[in-house]
């Protein structure tokens, strides 16, 4: 049996999950990380993705992040998110919004480097299409 760590969710609108879990798979800008207990300690970015959590029972849950950092010691994991929402109240339409004004911020980039950060993270949205259920 895994040992258990505590994890928690947090966005400016609120904190989404606050518990007990055994593996935490999160979307860091360098590729996904497992998180798991005792793991070494760690900060990184994480770009638009799934966040899936396994509690301590073995029930997963899905949350979709636009950006943020993770905490990670061999207690715990922190997820600062930029924006989050669980992934079953996620729809299409709230998706190509998001897209559509990532869309328009590159169209507006006062220069190179600047717009070339917001096209990654445009990428990085448009990737979330097969992801998120269609309303």
């Amino acid at each position: 049996m895994a040992d258990n760590f505590n994890f928690e969710l947090v966005s400016p609108e609120r904190l989404l999950l606050s518990e007990k879990v055994s593996e935490v798979v999160i979307p860091a800008t360098e590729g996904e990380m497992t998180v798991l207990a005792n793991h070494a300690p760690t900060m990184t970015t994480i770009k638009p993705g799934v966040v899936s959590v396994k509690d301590a029972a073995g029930k997963v849950s899905r949350y979709v992040v636009f950006g943020g950092f993770a905490d990670i010691l061999p207690t715990g994991c922190t997820l600062l998110a930029e924006s989050a929402i669980p992934l079953n109240e996620m729809n299409k339409a709230a998706l190509d919004a998001r897209i559509e004004a990532a869309r328009a911020d590159v169209a507006n980039a006062s220069n190179d480097e600047h717009k070339s950060k917001l096209e990654q993270f445009l990428n990085e949205l448009t990737q979330l299409n097969g992801i998120v259920v269609p309303a």
